[in-house]
């Protein structure tokens, strides 16, 4: 079991013994289950563009199908994760923490929730936490469900659709990217990682005050 775990925590691991199978169901589990929230989606996006630009047979798919996949994963993801929330409510809120739920996760969903609104599950997308809990606190708070998968499939085609391009592009074009993969997960990490503790903190200083 530990070793699968940290196979789920390497996008390369994830492809590598998984192939496209896996790498569907990560992206999914981290948009749609409250314990997917420290699976690697943006990293995992990123190298699945590569690598089927300079790698395809790992995948076996061409670039457009691969994208339309992944969006697909992560939209459904969404929707499970809204029906999980609609139907826990408000027991979420008084859910003792776990190894694969924390409190605070929800909490920060919420005040990116009150500060954007909707924008969330666009803007969440391309943040780590927020991605996951996101879709389940638009749930609890019961929005329209037309409006939300407005918003969801729109999240899903510019993260997806942004992220993947990008890295299919450079794969062409640079090939020898691949040897500096270790330098460009630590940058995804710190600049999706920025909004999210800069929220963080926040709400803990609004706390405090209050």
């Amino acid at each position: 079991m530990l070793d699968f775990l940290k196979t789920l925590t390497d996008p390369e691991s994830i492809i590598k013994y998984g192939g496209l199978a896996l790498l569907l169901f990560v992206i999914f589990a981290e948009t749609g289950l409250f314990v997917g929230f420290f699976l690697p989606g943006d990293n995992l996006i990123f190298i699945a563009g590569l690598l089927c630009a300079t790698k395809p047979e790992l995948l076996g798919v061409s670039f457009p199908l691969l994208l339309l996949l992944m969006m697909s994963a992560a939209i459904i993801g969404n929707m499970v994760g809204f029906w999980f929330g609609k139907k826990a409510g408000t027991k979420l809120y008084s859910r003792k923490d776990s190894f694969f739920f924390r409190k605070r996760h929800i909490e920060i969903t919420k005040n990116y929730y009150e500060k954007h609104g909707g924008k969330t599950l666009i803007l969440g997308r391309f943040l780590p936490i927020i991605r996951t809990f996101a879709p389940i606190l638009a749930g609890v708070i019961q929005i329209d469900f037309k409006k939300f998968m407005l918003y969801n499939i729109i999240g899903a085609v510019a993260w997806i659709g942004g992220i993947g391009s990008i890295a299919f592009y450079l794969g062409k074009q640079f090939p020898q990217i691949e040897n500096y993969l270790g330098y460009i997960f630590i940058t995804l990490i710190i600049l999706t990682a920025i909004p999210v503790m800069i929220t963080y903190f926040k709400s803990r200083t609004n706390n405090k005050q209050a």
